[in-house]
C-alpha cells in the first residue's frame, strides 16, 4: 500500500506466484562490523560476504593502496561496485581501460580480469551474480541457500549491453532527483540497482509503505542511518508456517534480504542521515516499464526490447 504521491502507487500490480504453500524464508539481517570479516589484508582492510538466491554482497573496508582483484577464470561476467557516499576515491583497472572514481554511484565491471584500489580510505559494496560461485561459498549464509528458496525465481539474466561489455560509471551527482521518478535507478544484465534519496531525520510514521513482492527477494543495504525492517509474513494453510511480526533495527552498514510473499517496509529512525540503496535480481520488470525511471536503460535493454 503506497500513499498517493508515492511514485510507486501507478505501478502495475503482481499476481501470486508459485506454491501458496511453499515455505516463506525469514528476514535475514547482516550488521557487518558486528561480525567478524571474512577477509582481512595486511594494510588493515576487511571484507564481509553475504548472499541471497540470486546475488553475493561484498562490503569491503579498505585501507590506502588495498586492492580488490578479480581474475577472468574467476569472473566470466560484469560485477558492479557500489560507492555509498561522496569520500571514497577508488582506481579500476579492467579491460585496457583505468578510472578514478570518487564519489557516490555505480561502477559496472566487464568479465575478465580487474582491480579496484582504494585511494585513501575507502568503504564500498561489490554485487556478484550467482554464477560467481566462488563468492557465494564464501558468504556467512551460505548454509542457508543449500537448496534454493522455493518462493524466489531463479536467475535468469536480461540481454547483455549492445555496445559490449566495457567499464561504465555512474555518479549519483549526474542525476538530481526528479517529481515522479522513483529514486535513482540503474539495471545491468543482472541487477537493478536503486539509490534511494537520503533523508534528515526519522521517517514520518503516518507515511510508511508497506508492500510485497510476488516472487523476488529485496536487497535493501542500509548505508547511513538507522533504521527498523518491518516485515509481516503472510499466512498459509499449515500453523506450523506462520510467525509473529518482525521488527528488525539495524545500524549502518548493514544488509537486509527480505523474502517474498512478505509484506514489508522500512523506516527511517533516529536523527541525522539516513539512506538505503536497494538491489534486486534480475532486474525489475515493473520498474523498467516506466519510462525514464531507468537512468541507463539506453545501454542495457530489457528482454523484447531492441538492442
Amino acid at each position: 500500500m503506497y500513499s498517493a504521491t508515492d511514485p510507486r502507487s501507478a505501478l502495475d500490480a503482481g499476481s501470486p506466484a508459485g506454491d501458496p504453500n511453499a515455505p516463506i524464508a525469514e528476514l535475514a539481517t547482516f550488521e557487518f562490523l558486528d561480525l567478524p570479516p571474512q577477509e582481512s589484508t595486511a594494510r588493515g582492510g576487511r571484507t564481509w560476504y553475504a548472499r541471497g538466491q540470486n546475488l553475493a554482497i561484498a562490503y569491503s573496508l579498505l585501507a590506502d593502496g588495498d586492492t580488490l582483484r578479480r581474475t577472468a577464470a574467476e569472473q566470466r561476467e560484469e560485477y558492479l561496485v557500489i560507492l555509498p557516499d561522496d569520500a571514497t576515491t577508488i582506481e579500476v583497472t579492467a579491460s585496457a581501460e583505468r578510472r578514478t572514481v570518487s564519489g557516490g554511484g555505480l561502477v559496472v565491471v566487464p568479465p575478465g580480469d580487474s582491480e579496484i584500489t582504494a585511494r585513501g580510505d575507502a568503504q564500498l559494496f561489490r554485487l556478484f551474480d550467482a554464477r560467481s560461485t566462488d563468492v557465494l561459498a564464501r558468504c556467512v549464509n551460505a548454509a542457508s541457500y543449500a537448496e534454493p528458496h522455493p518462493r524466489v525465481a531463479l536467475l535468469e539474466p536480461w540481454p547483455d549491453p549492445p555496445a559490449g561489455h566495457r567499464l561504465r560509471v555512474y555518479r549519483t551527482a549526474d542525476h538530481p532527483r526528479e517529481p515522479g521518478r522513483f529514486g535513482r535507478i540503474f539495471r545491468t544484465s543482472s541487477f537493478m540497482v536503486n539509490f534511494g534519496d537520503p533523508a534528515d531525520g526519522p521517517r514520518d510514521p503516518d507515511r510508511l509503505s508497506p508492500h510485497h513482492h510476488d516472487d523476488f527477494e529485496q536487497c535493501s543495504l542500509t548505508v547511513a542511518g538507522d533504521y527498523v525492517h518491518h516485515v509481516r509474513t503472510p499466512w498459509t494453510t499449515k500453523l506450523s508456517q506462520w510467525r509473529a511480526d518482525e521488527h528488525a533495527r539495524v545500524g549502518s552498514p548493514s544488509a537486509a534480504i527480505i523474502p517474498p510473499p512478505s509484506v514489508h517496509t522500512s523506516q527511517a529512525v533516529g536523527s541525522g542521515r539516513h539512506l538505503l540503496i536497494d538491489v534486486f535480481s534480475p532486474p525489475r520488470a515493473d520498474f523498467s516499464a516506466k519510462a525514464g525511471w531507468v537512468l541507463n536503460a539506453g545501454e542495457y535493454p530489457a528482454p523484447g526490447e531492441p538492442g
